[in-house]
């Protein structure tokens, strides 16, 4: 593969880790729970900046925690939900007409971004819109007013309906310098079908399960995310991500399969998927799924809470 490939999990802050993922001793340790993931994973894509922007101070402790196990590790971020999702997604569909974010939105936001940016961590934004945000005129027209308010950072746009998968699309975005977001989705009606753009130096590629049943149905949002990859599954994407990373500069793939760390479990058989050698794993997450000691080991630097941090 030519260019770098990160792999890791969208968002860390989960009740459901805490003895799956996360060892019971983190907190008696002072181990914050973002610089335990780094030791596994080059990326994390953070996942409450959808729902507000990033408090600068906060982000400033991650990127230090991170710094001080992982020099290479990188963020990513998604977009805060005002920019993309209608106040009312659950019950009316997402478009430009229905978009209202507040005034003070932008300065919020970039306050977060710049803070994480000036300790060279932002590796990517993510502007993440839902399936129901359809390729019209409209919201072309909005999309294009977003991507040019972002423009300081480098952007990745997800979409997830079908009608944007076009030569026009694709075009587009490379002509904006902007990176087309490939995602693994329940195909359930018009659903955007996996795939391997490059459109930007920066690749990029979300799973989030294939739970059919829960998907649109379930009342805890959480619940769609209860799925855990099988191998065949993950060797279904093992060509793409390589495609992806052979184009592009700089390449992340992100597990958003998060009930109960299960994207822990897929973003570690990933890696082993596609380096070949073993990897490195948190010893609960071994307890709770054993299969995954097919290809990793318990890392002993951290599974007895007698030994000494990392340096």
């Amino acid at each position: 593969m030519a260019g770098a490939l990160s792999i890791g999990t969208a968002g860390w802050a989960y009740k459901d880790w805490v003895g799956v993922f996360y060892p019971d001793y983190l907190t008696a340790r002072k181990i914050h729970p973002v610089e335990y993931v780094a030791r596994f994973f080059d990326v994390v894509e953070i996942n409450t900046s959808f729902y507000g922007p990033i408090k600068p101070q906060l982000a400033k402790v991650w990127c230090r925690k991170v710094a001080e196990v992982n020099p290479n590790f990188q963020f990513t971020a998604k977009l805060y939900r005002s920019f993309t999702h209608s106040p009312f997604a659950v019950m009316e569909p997402t478009s430009a007409a229905t978009i209202r974010p507040e005034r003070d939105d932008d300065d919020r936001t970039r306050e977060g971004l710049d803070s994480i940016g000036s300790q060279g961590k932002l590796g990517a934004l993510l502007i993440q819109f839902p399936v129901s945000y359809k390729n019209s005129s409209l919201n072309r027209e909005y999309l294009e007013e977003l991507l040019e308010k972002f423009k300081d950072y480098p952007r990745v746009v997800e979409v997830r309906h079908d009608t944007w998968d076009n030569p026009d699309t694709i075009a587009y975005f490379a002509s904006k310098n902007v990176s087309f977001c490939n995602i693994d989705q329940p195909q359930i009606g018009r659903a955007l079908e996996p795939r391997e753009h490059v459109t930007a130096p920066i690749g990029y590629i979300r799973l989030h399960g294939r739970n059919y049943k829960q998907w649109f149905e379930s009342d805890n949002r959480n619940d769609r995310y209860n799925y855990l990859y099988r191998e065949s599954e993950l060797e279904e994407w093992k060509d793409k991500i390589e495609s992806v990373a052979r184009k592009a500069v700089k390449t992340y793939v992100v597990a958003n399969n998060h009930f109960e760390a299960k994207a822990g479990v897929n973003a570690l058989q990933l890696k082993n998927l596609l380096t070949g050698e073993r990897v490195k794993a948190p010893e609960p997450l071994l307890r709770r799924y054993p299969e995954l000691g097919k290809v990793a080991d318990a890392d002993t630097d951290v599974s007895d809470p007698n030994l000494p941090l990392l340096a």
